[in-house]
């Protein structure tokens, strides 16, 4: 108890209590430069969320940022791990190589993709080179969202990659040697084989990708200000700056609040469709076991 006491103190002060704290909060109208005008609104705050316009914009950026990383950057990360998983010479190095951008930070990746992205670029001085005109990028309404997600999916690609890589280890060569003496292609090895062998990685992956690419703050903060137009401005960013720029902290409990009914959501989908896989190969197993008796 004596070492269990502390981290529990600290979790309570840290975690329990703001979560607490927060759920309390969302059903009143507390601002926080006159917190003695405090009143009880009940459903009040939610329903006023989901009829406010920036609100309802934060949330639709913030959908379509994950509708685009999600494919992009877990398919991007498979891709890497099968090209990886091929290679014989330096297989460490490209290891190391892909996944430093993950624990960069991501203010200072942000800055280096905003000199890429700039008008005078590195990308728009090779677009010039083949004939394309410069390109707006993060400064454009249309593209700064979409390219915002390139750099994302760039940047959180490599940790991906090494879960995707440590399954594809993991799979039973003998099953690859089966396929060869069936004289299967490369493309019916990988979706016979490769694909259904992970499949609960690829579950987990997708659900961390999403959770992930809904909490995005930092890079439409430090590249785009939530601009051009707010076609960056995010859910997290919305709460943000309702509660430590506009110090509407009861609205801003709101939002926290439907935005973990939404991780929660996503949490559910991944445990149901692992459990279905789980039961699936528990029944197998059993079968066969029983088979062999």
């Amino acid at each position: 108890m004596s070492f269990f006491g502390p981290a529990l103190v600290l979790l309570t002060i840290f975690l329990f209590l703001p979560m607490i704290l927060t759920l309390i909060f969302s059903f009143t109208d507390y601002f926080a430069l006159n917190p003695d005008l405090t009143h009880f609104t009940g459903l009040g705050n939610y329903i006023s969320i989901f009829k406010d316009e920036m609100f309802l914009k934060a949330f639709i950026n913030t959908v379509k940022f994950v509708i685009i990383i999600v494919p992009l950057q877990g398919g991007g990360a498979l891709a890497l791990a099968l090209l990886i998983n091929r290679v014989t010479y330096c297989k460490k190095y490209f290891k190391v190589a892909f996944f430093v951008p993950v624990v960069m930070s991501l203010a200072v990746v942000s800055t280096l993709w905003m000199q890429i992205y700039s008008p005078e670029g590195i990308l728009n001085t090779l677009l010039g080179k083949v004939g394309i005109a410069p390109q707006p990028f993060i400064h454009g309404a249309n593209q700064a969202l979409p390219a915002i997600a390139i750099m994302s999916s760039w940047q959180g690609m490599g940790y991906q990659m090494i879960i995707f890589l440590g399954g594809l280890q993991a799979i039973n060569p003998g099953l690859y040697e089966a396929a060869e003496m069936d004289h299967a292609s490369a493309w019916k090895k990988f979706k016979d084989i490769t694909l259904p062998e992970l499949k609960p990685l690829c579950v987990f992956v997708f659900i961390t990708i999403t959770i992930g690419a809904f909490k995005m703050i930092v890079q439409p903060m430090v590249m785009t200000g939530g601009g051009p137009s707010h076609s960056t401005y995010t859910l997290v960013y919305d709460i943000y700056e309702t509660g430590t720029v506009n110090w509407e902290i009861g609205l801003a409990s709101t939002m926290a609040i439907v935005f973990i009914a939404f991780v929660v959501v996503l949490t559910v989908v991944q445990t149901i469709l692992t459990r279905d896989k789980e039961d699936k190969e528990e029944k197998n197993d059993t079968y066969k076991k029983a088979k062999a008796h």
